[in-house]
Parts: C-alpha cells; sequence; structure tokens
C-alpha cells in the first residue's frame, strides 16, 4: 500500500506506546492527528518528529467525553481529507488492590477510559470510514497480554482488556460489509515510564516480587506500522508483541 497521504488519528499520543507509534508512522509517511489530554506532550512529540510539517497535528482530547471525540475526529478529516487508520491505544491503570479493596470511583475511571473511550472512539471511526469515498479504513485496538492472563489485583484493568477483545471481534464482524478492518494488538513489557517498575518488580501470581524483561517500545510501533501497511484485502486479527523472556507463558 502506498502510504503517502494515508491518514492516521493515534490517542494516548503524547507519551509511552502512543507516542512511539506516531513518530514511527510519521517517518513511515503518514499524515498523524495526535490526540491526547496533555497538549503539550502531543507538541513536544510533533517537534521530536521534526521533519513532518504539516503532516502531525495536535488534538488534545478527552476520550471519555462524546463531543470531545466527535471534535477530533472532525477536525482530523477537515484537516486531511479521509481517515484510513484509528490506533486506539488511551488507556489507564488503577492501584494494585483486591477486588474487595477497589472502590467503585477506581473501577469506573479505568471503564471509562480503556473500554467506553475506546467505544467512543471505534463509532466515530466507523463513522467516518463508512461514509468516505473511498469507503473503508482500519482500527487497530490496543488490548494487552492481560487480555488473556491478568496479573495479581488488577481486576479493572483486567476486565477492560478482556471486554476490548470482544470488541474487536464486533467491530470486525460489522464492519466486514463497508470494508473496514478491525485488529488488536496484545502488548507484553514495552519499556515506557509507565512500566519502569517491571526493572524494579513486580508481584507474581505466586506472590513473589521478581524483576521482569521489557523490549524496546519501537518494536510495538514497527508491529502497528506492518498492521498498518497491509492492503485492504488482508488484516492482523490478533497479534501478541512481547519481551521474549517475560513471564507470560506459564504465568501462574
Amino acid at each position: 500500500m502506498d502510504q503517502r497521504n494515508r491518514n492516521a488519528i493515534v490517542t494516548g499520543a503524547g507519551s509511552g506506546i502512543g507516542k512511539a507509534c506516531v513518530l514511527a508512522l510519521l517517518q513511515a509517511g503518514w499524515n498523524v492527528a495526535l490526540a491526547g489530554r496533555r497538549a503539550h506532550l502531543l507538541d513536544d512529540a510533533i517537534r521530536e518528529a521534526g521533519d513532518a510539517p504539516g503532516r502531525a497535528i495536535a488534538v488534545p482530547t478527552d476520550v471519555t467525553d462524546e463531543r470531545s471525540v466527535r471534535a477530533l475526529f472532525e477536525r482530523t478529516v477537515s484537516e486531511f481529507g479521509r481517515l484510513d487508520l484509528l490506533f486506539n491505544n488511551a488507556g489507564v491503570g488503577a492501584p494494585p488492590l483486591s477486588i474487595d479493596e477497589v472502590t467503585l470511583d477506581q473501577w469506573r475511571a479505568v471503564v471509562d477510559v480503556n473500554l467506553t473511550g475506546m467505544f467512543l472512539c471505534a463509532r466515530e471511526a466507523f463513522r467516518v470510514m463508512k461514509t468516505q469515498s473511498p469507503r473503508g479504513g482500519r482500527i487497530v485496538n490496543n488490548g494487552s497480554i492481560s487480555a488473556h492472563a491478568p496479573r495479581p489485583k488488577s481486576v479493572a484493568y483486567t476486565a477492560t482488556k478482556h471486554a476490548v477483545t470482544g470488541l474487536t471481534k464486533q467491530i470486525s464482524l460489522d464492519g466486514r460489509a463497508h470494508d473496514i478492518a478491525c485488529g488488536q494488538i496484545d502488548i507484553g513489557n514495552a519499556a515506557t515510564e509507565l512500566a519502569r517498575m517491571m526493572s524494579q518488580g513486580v508481584q507474581q501470581a505466586s506472590g513473589a516480587i521478581a524483576a521482569e524483561p521489557s523490549m524496546d517500545v519501537r518494536d510495538v510501533a514497527s508491529t502497528l506500522v506492518h498492521m498498518a501497511s497491509l492492503p485492504p484485502e488482508a488484516n492482523v486479527q490478533f497479534v501478541t508483541v512481547m519481551a521474549t523472556k517475560m513471564p507470560f507463558i506459564g504465568r501462574g
């Protein structure tokens, strides 16, 4: 696929995985709308890209707010003309607590971002891709290896990431008639600021604390670019990219 004049939205774009994917997409020739809550981080990411004048726009967005999400997609289409890719990446965790210790507010805060926010963005992308000409596009949801195997004391995060898998399958099914593909990238131990604690030691299923290996976040970004660069007739439905030696297989 010719990636010139291809247009993407990346949520959670100001740091970590989102930022790495923005930089990789820009390097591959995509136009990218960066969405996130902190405008200065979006601007910093665009400056770091350096050689992408006019191909990157910062759109401060709260993915839990319906009007904010709608404004994001309207701005993107206004600037770029169409939408070819949504990387539904924004997500949050919660304090490590046993289910009986989790408050309703803590639960709702994670569900609002990780599930409702992802739904709102996917819904808006679907509406754009269904009606644009030529129609169609691709949605990639950021799942997690927690969509397969939970970590201790992560009930809200784990539940939402399992739900994302259902969302991915439903979008894939509903999108067939409209040339909209949907896939999911499940990520384990990418070396971001949020994952720094992995190298210092995290709780294992046995209750022990152990350091875990991590991988370069750019390896996640290159996986996304590969998924995004496939022709419309092909789709990576699910892919797991993780640190080779992390304790995922055999966890528990």
